[in-house]
């Protein structure tokens, strides 16, 4: 696929570190040499010295043969003309622009983005889209990430399994899975570093630091954890790092919710920290610098339930969350805007890593594939793909077993829904109309899948 990305930003280079492990073409312009020259040594890009929203800019890297349009820029201006220029003048299939102004955000303009005003397929707002995934998280105390399916009727919940003394470490995954069935749970996907297991027998156990994946319906989020050993306590002290536009939405969440939640910010920089505080009413934001043992401890750093570093900064973020891991009981939550400090991130204990690329590909994964797509998540740069794929009347795959579709053994086809129902045991389930597959994708499985399922 050709890609053309506009904008050689944070936002941009995300995107370009997951799509350039795939079979892409991706040309990266911006009008930074210095960010363009950063990019093309990190990735296998062609980069274009330019505005992405000129016409001969987009004329001059051949955007009119090009599959897809991601102008990520930092202006919400430049990345709307872009979009309505690769339209008009170029007829480019499919136009993504990142918008992060709340004046252009407003449902009431929600008729802005059309073919007859502005062309754009998808609009995508990276830290919103970042804020909610913490936002689950922070419902959800215990797991590392939550992703919904069919209308959120149902969820797949991840966390790393670190308690070595629960019952079912004694059991088999297969024996695991054939109690969770009383919830009409199932453990779907495990992984052990980079390996990556989605079929289960008697052979296989739990081991310390897996991470579990473990589809249930939305009723039973709680239930299912807790046979895990992870007891929902809500999170009432809460400590941030960093006044942006990701700790204004969960502050903002925070005070609309009625659970008593205590919610401080920490920002070194006085004008952020102002201008949060004037659009906030309970939360307090603290300035200062954010590791001051002085500004710790007023804000009860030691005693907080969660600690959630979102700077723009890796290291501080890795730094306050291996601070807030000396207390046991403290969940840290970090945000990782360079996959350079994954690994590092991964090691430090009852952290959950929130990576800017994972959760801005995620937004735009559907549009990506070609399959019919509901939903779709990535879970890792080289971790694979979670899709909902909904069958329409008119697939080809109707009155076919699961069997018969020959997915390649490294992916899998984890339940249907079907007519509301979870179905887990599919191998022999007749494909209907409207069916509803849950599928873990393999990396190098990716195009055989969308083969099987094309649209």
């Amino acid at each position: 696929m050709k890609i053309v990305v506009g904008g050689a930003t944070s936002v941009g280079k995300s995107i370009i570190g997951y799509l350039s492990l795939g079979d892409n073409d991706i040309v990266v312009v911006d009008e930074d040499a210095a960010k363009l020259d950063e990019i093309a040594k990190e990735f296998d890009v062609q980069p274009f010295l330019g505005s992405i929203s000129h016409p001969d800019v987009q004329e001059a890297i051949g955007i009119k043969n090009t599959d897809m349009l991601i102008a990520v820029t930092d202006s919400d201006e430049i990345n709307m003309v872009a979009c309505q220029v690769a339209y008009t003048l170029f007829n480019v299939p499919k136009k993504i622009a990142r918008v992060d102004s709340k004046y252009f955000l407003n449902p009431l303009w929600n008729t802005l983005y059309n073919e007859k005003s502005l062309p754009i397929d998808l609009v995508i707002t990276p830290d919103i889209e970042i804020a909610r995934f913490i936002s689950d998280v922070l419902d959800f105390p215990g797991s590392s990430a939550i992703y919904p399916f069919m209308n959120r009727q149902m969820n797949i919940l991840a966390f790393r399994h670190f308690d070595t003394d629960i019952p079912f470490m004694k059991f088999s995954v297969a024996h695991i899975n054939h109690k969770l069935a009383e919830l009409n749970a199932r453990i779907v996907l495990i992984l052990r570093g980079n390996r990556q297991f989605i079929h289960f027998d008697d052979e296989l156990y739990l081991q310390r630091n897996d991470v579990l994946y473990i589809s249930c319906t939305s009723s039973q989020n709680m239930d299912v954890m807790r046979q895990f050993g992870v007891d929902h306590n809500p999170f009432e002290k809460i400590v941030m790092f960093g006044a942006n536009a990701i700790s204004q939405y969960l502050a903002s969440n925070i005070e609309n919710t009625d659970n008593g939640a205590n919610c401080k910010i920490i920002e070194d920089n006085p004008t952020r920290a102002q201008k949060l505080a004037s659009v906030l009413n309970r939360s307090a934001v603290m300035v200062g610098e954010m590791m001051s043992d002085v500004i710790l401890d007023e804000a009860g750093f030691n005693n907080a339930d969660v600690s959630i570093a979102v700077t723009d900064r890796d290291k501080d973020n890795l730094l306050i969350s291996l601070l807030a891991t000396k207390n046991r009981d403290t969940q840290a939550i970090s945000l990782i805007n360079s996959r350079d400090y994954n690994v590092l991130a991964a090691n430090i204990r009852n952290n959950v890593i929130v990576d800017r690329s994972v959760i801005t590909i995620s937004a735009i994964l559907k549009y990506l594939r070609k399959a019919r797509i509901e939903e779709a998540y990535a879970l890792g740069r080289g971790l694979g793909e979670i899709w909902e794929i909904r069958l329409g009347n008119d697939s080809s795959l109707l009155g076919k077993t699961v069997n018969e579709l020959n997915i390649p053994s490294e992916s899998a086809a984890m339940l249907i829904m079907n007519n509301d129902r979870l179905i887990y045991n599919i191998a022999n389930h007749r494909l209907a109309a409207d069916d509803k597959i849950i599928m873990y994708v393999s990396p190098l499985d990716i195009r055989q899948i969308e083969k099987i399922f094309y649209l």
